[in-house]
C-alpha cells in the first residue's frame, strides 16, 4: 500500500467543496501549515515576546514597529492567526490520519498470497532452484525457517498443486506514519488548550476585562479576576519573605487579568547561592501552601526544575525580586545654595520631593546586594565624563564575545548598588543606579554614579572619588565650596599667597584676578562672552582659550592657566577641609591622585543631569521568590504526543517493511523431472546492502545452496 499526498475525493455536486474538502486533506496542505507554524516559531524566538511598545520602537523605527504590532509578531503564541493555523493543521492532520489509516490497519493483514508464479519474475531480488525433497517437507521447512527468522507468513495452496508462502517483516513501519501524524495533532490539542485561547474564552463568556491600569492587588475590580476554576491558566506570582498571596498575574497584550488561586502561598524562607561569576547557581523557597477549601498547611521546597503540585496546580521556582527592601538615602545637593537631606523609602514605592514650586517624583527602583564585575584588562585611560562613560568599558569585556581570551578573569563582588528614577512634572524620568561602596579603578578608589535616559541605553557613569576616609562627604564638600563666591576668591587669595615670588610682590593682584577667574570658569560662574550661557567645567576653559587667546599661544596659556586652577582648587579643598575640622592635605603622590580625579570628576559633574545625588546610607534587605504558577491539562496530551512523535519517527526511519513470497511447486512426473521446484522473491520500502544481504541469506537457507 502507498501513501499518497492527494486528499479526500467527495462524490458531491459542488466543485469548490470537493476542491476544498480535497486540499485541506491533503499531507501536502498539512505540510505547508507545519511550515509555516515552523517559520512563526522561529519569529517568536528570535524576537523578544510580551516587551513594552516602546522597547521595540527603539529597535525597529515607528513605521516597522507598528506593521510588526499590527500583525501580532509580539505576541505570535497567542496571535489568532497562529491560533488559527493550529486549528486548520490539525483538522488537516486529522483527515489525513482518517483517510489512510484505514488502508494501513486493512494492509497489516493482507500477505498479498494470491500473488501468481509470473508474477515473483519481475521482483529485482529472486532466486530459483529445483530441490531433492518432497513439496510437503520443503513447505514444512520453510516455513519453520522463516518462523524463526521472525517473519510472519501466510501459506497459501493453489488448485494446481503449487503452493505460497507469503511472509512480511517490518510491519510497524506503516504504524509510524498513523503514530507521527497523531502526535502532530495531539501536540497541537494540548497547545491549544494550555494557551492564551482558554483564558481569553473564558474572559469572554465571563464579561471579563484586562486590566491596564496601576496600583494595588486589591483596587483590582472583579471584572478584572479570573476565579479559581479556570480550566487552564500560566501566571506569575511574586511573593515576599514572611508574605502569602493567592492572587497571580496573567499578562495579555494589552494589559493583565488577575488569576486567584484555589490556595495561598506562604514564603518562610528565600535561599540563593552565587558562582564566583556573581551568576545565581541555586535559589529556592521554603514555602507553606495553605488550602482555602480545607484549611490545610501543607510544607514544600520549591527549587528550580522541581516544582510543588497542589490540587491540579504546578508552582513552578522561575526567578527572584525584591520583596520590598527599605533604604535609607542620603541626598547630596549638585546646585549652589541647596541642603542635604535624608530619605527614607521602600523598593517599589515613590514619594515627592519639592523645592519650592519644582516637584520631582522619586521612584525606588531596586537594590542589588551583590555585584560580582570582572576587573581583567581594566582600560588605563581614565574615563569620567558622564555624557559618554559606559562601565562595561571596564568592567564588562566578559559580556562580549564568545571568543576565547588570554586574560585572566578577576571577579570581585563590588557590594551593594542601588536604583532609582526621577521624575519631572511633565512625567519624563531618568533612571540613576549608584554604588554603595567605593570601587578601586585604575589605582584610585572611586565612587560609581551612572545615569541614562533610555532604558534601552547602557548606563553612563561619573567616578567620584573617595577621600581620605573613604567616603563621598570631602569630593561633595569641595563642589559646594566652588559653587560659593566667596570661598572662590578665599581659595583664590591663598594660591597667590604662596604661589607669588617674595621678589615679585606686583605679580600678586594680576595672579588674583587670573585664579578668581578660572574657578569662575570652572564654576559655571561666568559666561564666555556676551550673551553665551555659562558652561563649566574643563569646557569653560577651552572655549575661554579658543575665544580669547591666538592660536599660537594657547599651548602656553593653557598650561600656565590649569596651573593656576589646579592649585586654587587643592586650596579650596583645605577650606573645606579645615571648616569641617579635618586637617589640610599634604602634597604628595595620594593628593595629587586625588585631585587629578576630583578636577575630572568636578569639570564632569556639570553635565550630571539631576538637581542631586543620592547615596545609600544603608538598607534592610527583604527577597521576594518569583512563582510560575500553571494549570495546564494539555501537558499530558503533548507528552503522549512526543512519545508517540518518537516512536512514530523511529519506525518510519529505522524499522523496514520486507515482504518475502516462496512459490513450492512439485514438478510433473510425466514429464520426466523430479524433485520440487522453489521460487523464492523478496521487495522492500528500500533498496539497501542489507536487504540485498538478508535476502542472499535468505535464498541460501531456503534453495539450500552452498556457498
Amino acid at each position: 500500500m502507498s501513501i499518497t499526498t492527494s486528499g479526500i475525493e467527495l462524490r458531491a455536486k459542488s466543485r469548490p467543496l470537493r476542491d476544498c474538502v480535497e486540499l485541506v486533506s491533503s499531507m501536502r496542505f498539512s505540510i505547508s501549515l507545519l511550515s509555516v507554524i515552523c517559520i512563526a516559531a522561529i519569529i517568536g524566538t528570535v524576537l523578544k515576546q510580551h516587551e513594552p511598545y516602546g522597547n521595540y520602537v527603539n529597535q525597529f523605527g515607528p513605521f516597522w514597529a507598528e506593521v510588526f504590532g499590527a500583525v501580532d509578531l509580539y505576541t505570535v503564541y497567542g496571535a489568532w492567526w497562529f491560533l488559527l493555523i493550529l486549528a486548520f493543521l490539525v483538522v488537516s492532520t486529522s483527515l489525513c490520519i482518517a483517510r489512510n489509516a484505514p488502508k494501513i490497519l486493512a494492509d497489516l493483514t493482507n500477505y498479498k498470497e494470491h500473488l501468481r508464479e509470473q508474477g515473483l519474475q519481475a521482483f529485482h531480488l529472486k532466486g530459483q532452484r529445483t530441490l531433492d525433497e518432497p513439496g510437503a517437507d520443503a513447505i514444512e521447512r520453510i516455513a519453520a525457517l522463516l518462523f524463526a527468522e521472525g517473519w510472519k507468513s501466510k501459506i497459501d495452496g493453489r488448485d494446481n498443486g503449487g503452493t505460497m508462502i507469503a511472509a512480511r517483516r517490518g510491519a510497524t513501519n506503516k504504524l509510524g506514519y498513523i503514530a507521527a501524524h497523531s502526535a502532530i495533532v495531539l501536540i497541537c490539542i494540548g497547545g491549544l488548550f494550555d494557551g492564551d485561547l482558554i483564558v481569553k474564552a473564558q474572559m469572554w463568556w465571563q464579561g471579563k476585562t484586562p486590566y491596564s491600569g496601576g496600583g494595588m492587588f486589591r483596587d483590582v475590580g472583579a471584572d478584572h479576576r479570573l476565579d479559581s476554576r479556570t480550566p487552564t491558566f500560566r501566571a506569575n506570582l511574586l511573593v515576599p519573605e514572611g508574605a502569602r498571596s493567592g492572587t497571580a498575574v496573567i499578562s495579555l497584550q494589552d494589559g493583565i487579568v488577575l488569576q486567584e488561586l484555589p490556595f495561598d502561598v506562604e514564603l518562610r524562607k528565600f535561599i540563593v547561592e552565587y558562582y564566583e561569576t556573581g551568576m545565581p547557581k541555586l535559589f529556592a523557597s521554603e514555602i507553606v501552601i495553605h488550602d482555602h477549601a480545607t484549611g490545610q498547611a501543607v510544607p514544600a521546597t520549591v527549587k528550580v526544575n522541581e516544582p510543588a503540585f497542589h490540587r491540579g496546580v504546578a508552582i513552578y521556582q522561575s526567578s527572584f525580586d525584591d520583596g520590598g527592601s527599605s533604604v535609607k538615602l542620603r541626598s547630596w545637593p549638585m546646585t549652589g545654595g541647596g541642603k542635604g537631606f535624608d530619605v527614607d523609602g521602600t523598593i517599589g514605592a515613590s514619594t515627592v520631593l519639592s523645592n519650592g514650586a519644582s516637584k520631582m517624583t522619586l521612584e525606588f527602583a531596586g537594590l542589588r546586594v551583590i555585584n560580582v564585575e570582572n576587573f581583567s584588562g581594566q582600560a588605563s585611560a581614565s574615563g569620567t565624563d558622564v555624557r559618554k562613560v559606559d562601565l562595561a568599558t571596564s568592567f564588562g569585556e566578559h559580556l562580549g564575545s564568545g571568543a576565547k581570551t588570554n586574560k585572566k578573569r578577576e571577579l570581585r563582588n563590588v557590594g551593594p548598588s542601588f536604583s532609582y528614577k526621577l521624575r519631572d512634572a511633565s512625567g519624563q524620568a531618568r533612571e540613576f543606579n549608584n554604588y554603595m561602596s567605593p570601587i578601586e579603578l585604575d589605582g584610585q578608589r572611586v565612587f560609581l554614579v551612572g545615569t541614562r535616559d533610555n532604558p534601552n541605553d547602557s548606563m553612563r557613569y561619573l567616578r567620584i572619588p573617595a577621600d581620605d576616609a573613604d567616603r563621598i562627604e570631602g569630593w561633595m564638600r569641595m563642589r559646594a565650596a566652588l559653587l560659593n563666591p566667596a570661598l572662590r576668591e578665599q581659595a583664590a587669595a591663598r594660591y597667590v599667597a604662596l604661589a607669588t615670588p617674595a621678589d615679585k610682590p606686583g605679580m600678586g593682584p594680576q595672579l588674583t584676578a587670573t585664579a578668581v577667574r578660572a574657578l569662575a570658569l570652572f564654576a559655571g560662574a561666568e559666561p564666555i562672552g556676551a550673551g553665551a550661557k555659562p558652561t563649566g567645567g574643563l569646557l569653560a576653559i577651552s572655549d575661554f582659550l579658543e575665544a580669547s587667546v591666538p592660536e599660537a599661544d594657547r599651548p602656553r596659556i593653557s598650561e600656565v592657566l590649569l596651573r593656576i586652577l589646579n592649585g586654587s582648587l587643592f586650596e579650596l579643598l583645605n577650606l573645606t577641609r579645615e571648616a569641617a575640622g579635618e586637617k589640610p592635605l599634604t602634597p604628595n603622590d595620594k593628593t595629587q591622585a586625588f585631585m587629578t580625579q576630583a578636577v575630572l570628576s568636578l569639570s564632569d559633574s556639570f553635565f550630571y543631569p539631576a538637581p542631586m545625588i543620592l547615596e545609600l546610607a544603608d538598607f534592610k534587605q527583604v527577597q521576594a521568590s518569583v512563582f510560575q504558577v500553571a494549570r495546564a491539562p494539555g501537558k499530558t496530551l503533548v507528552y503522549l504526543g512526543a512519545v508517540l512523535l518518537i516512536i512514530g519517527v523511529f519506525a518510519m526511519l529505522y524499522i523496514r517493511e520486507r515482504r518475502l513470497w516462496v512459490w513450492i511447486r512439485p514438478n510433473d512426473a510425466s514429464t520426466g523431472a523430479a524433485g520440487t521446484k522453489v521460487i523464492a522473491a523478496m521487495s522492500t520500502t528500500r533498496r539497501t546492502l542489507d536487504a540485498d544481504a538478508e535476502f542472499e541469506r535468505l535464498k541460501r537457507a531456503i534453495l539450500k545452496e552452498t556457498r
